[in-house]
């Protein structure tokens, strides 16, 4: 008995320890599948699909979408023709070079020309390559290069007083991105016409100066005169969009040249909370705006003495010839008279980022360093009004912006209704021009104010506003509101203004007392506005104050004039 009841024991023991078995090996299959095919759709997506499913914020630091592929083989193969390449590629950057240095030579300077010039025999290494999508018929590649090598570069350098300098160019430390464009596609070999060079982003360049047998002391500003000039000449001679053209295939490649595409027009309205670099006093801030960082392209403001919110209202006019990689640079100085300037902060906008003929308003962060992603430290803000008008649309879009009293898009707009009416000029009147200013009236409504900042020791205020054009000099005020911080005038004041385009509109409000007043913040607007809306209403949040926001309407109704000239 005790034999069978171990037997039938042992059967189902048995049995259950291979059912165990089986089962568990199935649920371990089951899991190499799902995993198998997890691993594999993540193998088949791309760095899109990834960027879907998670946002930055998830990703650890040091994550790196790469979008470029490494290029051990090409340094390997570049090492061993890289004799033959220094030899062809110096006479060719010699030739193109030279040329832009003497273009850009100081004025203390007779002459500037190359006494010789070789790459050296360090070949530079390329770290990535990746091909660019721009929507454009042919292929744009992209090749980041890193350089630091030992050319032999001596500039012949010869002053107005008979002195010859020899002056060595060394320690070259280089880094940047170079762009290909193979362009246009077409059924004969290689398959395409031409390809075009052009340093894409500059992201470093270091370099040395040193004369032969001297010191560059000798002659005072010598060494920052000739590193400027270097600078510019790469900016103008391969810097993107300047691109070098190099023709395959017979055929007329004009359209690859550099050309104007359209123009951008920028007010630089004002600035905001600058960072205060004078220890006696505040800081005299101007600003230099480019958009390709050379001498007779860059803009440079007038400068507000002693002021760390300065207004500015001026109008700059830039050729692009990129707008889909170009971008407008502000960098804001603290004038140090004397001595050389001390840069308060700067800022960057993609031109791609504006809409053709459409007025852009827009506040930009300034930071220490347009490299550096990440800038806690508050330096201020500048205030820009853009607008991007194409070549061969000028007059399909209506420009509010002008440099000088010359006649502006918007103002042909205003001339053209005013010849509908026959107020207009004829177009027999001779060589006379006949320009307009934008004159009118500006009508406008002080509605309200909310969340007032409290001034008196009641916790309350007695606001009042002071209206003011910045140009005219007219002022005007509202009544003032007892004991409140969210006052309600609705009031309105009528302003004849002579230049609109040119005019800003000033908000002060203001706590009365008995024995004076207490400033409580303030609004700065632009008319630019106003003139292509004809009226709206706007909220805006009060500067100089921890809270508070101002409600009104502006209205403009024009009353063109003529002026010759």
């Amino acid at each position: 008995m005790g034999f069978v009841v171990g037997l039938v024991l042992g059967l189902v023991l048995g049995l259950a320890l291979i059912v165990f078995f089986v089962r568990s090996e199935n649920a371990r299959s089951k899991k190499r599948t799902d995993l198998a095919a997890t691993v594999s759709a993540l193998a088949r997506m791309s760095v899109e699909d990834s960027r879907k499913l998670l946002s930055p914020e998830y990703y650890p630091s040091w994550v790196v979408f790469a979008q470029r592929q490494k290029l051990d083989w090409l340094n390997v193969q570049l090492e061993k023709i890289w004799p033959f390449v220094n030899e062809a590629a110096s006479e060719l950057i010699k030739a193109n070079v030279e040329p832009i240095l003497e273009q850009y030579r100081p004025v203390i300077l007779a002459s500037l020309s190359f006494s010789k010039f070789t790459l050296g025999t360090v070949a530079p290494q390329f770290t990535g390559v990746s091909i660019i999508e721009d929507g454009k018929e042919g292929i744009t590649m992209e090749l980041e290069m890193q350089w630091d090598g030992n050319p032999s570069i001596i500039l012949d350098i010869k002053t107005y007083l008979g002195v010859s300098l020899p002056v060595q160019v060394k320690n070259i430390g280089f880094t940047g991105v170079f762009r290909l464009i193979f362009r246009p596609l077409v059924a004969e070999f290689p398959c395409f016409g031409a390809v075009c060079f052009s340093l894409r982003q500059k992201k470093k360049l270091d370099f040395t100066l040193k004369v032969v047998g001297g010191e560059m002391s000798s002659i005072p500003g010598l060494s920052d005169a000739i590193e400027s000039t270097i600078r510019d000449a790469v900016e103008d001679s391969i810097t993107w969009p300047v691109r070098k053209i190099f023709p395959i295939l017979p055929g007329d490649y004009s359209d690859l040249e550099l050309k104007p595409v359209g123009t951008l027009e920028v007010k630089l309205v004002q600035a905001k909370e600058l960072t205060n670099k004078d220890l006696i006093g505040k800081s005299d801030p101007y600003a230099v705006l480019y958009v390709r960082p050379l001498r007779d392209r860059m803009k440079k403001s007038k400068t507000i003495n002693n002021q760390l919110n300065p207004i500015w209202n001026e109008h700059f006019e830039f050729v692009i010839e990129d707008a889909s990689t170009q971008h407008l640079v502000v960098k804001i100085y603290d004038d140090e008279r004397i001595q050389a300037s001390e840069l308060i902060g700067c800022a960057q906008i993609q031109l791609s980022e504006l809409e053709p003929g459409k007025v852009k308003d827009l506040w930009l962060k300034l930071v220490k360093d347009l490299e550096i992603q990440r800038d806690n430290k508050n330096r201020g803000q500048v205030h820009l009004e853009l607008l991007y008008i194409p070549s061969g649309k000028q007059n399909e879009f209506v420009s509010p912006f002008s440099q000088n009293y010359s006649m502006t898009s918007l103002e042909k707009v205003f001339k053209t209704g005013a010849t509908a009416n026959g107020n207009g000029a004829n177009e027999g009147d001779g060589p006379k021009k006949r320009d307009i200013i934008v004159r009118g009236v500006l009508s406008i409504t002080i509605i309200s104010a909310e969340d007032l900042p409290p001034v008196d020791l009641m916790g309350k205020a007695d606001p009042f506003v002071v209206l003011s054009l910045n140009k005219s000099g007219a002022k005007n005020k509202t009544r003032v509101v007892n004991e409140s911080l969210n006052p309600v005038w609705n009031q309105t004041f009528d302003f004849m203004v002579e230049d609109g385009l040119h005019d800003m509109l000033i908000l002060e409000i203001w706590d009365h007392d008995t024995f004076g007043k207490d400033f409580m913040g303030r609004c700065i607007l632009t008319l630019t506005r106003v003139l292509m809306e004809g009226e709206y209403k706007e909220t805006l949040s009060l500067d100089g104050a921890k809270s508070g926001k101002l409600n009104l309407r502006l209205k403009w109704t024009h009353q063109p004039i003529f002026r010759d000239s």
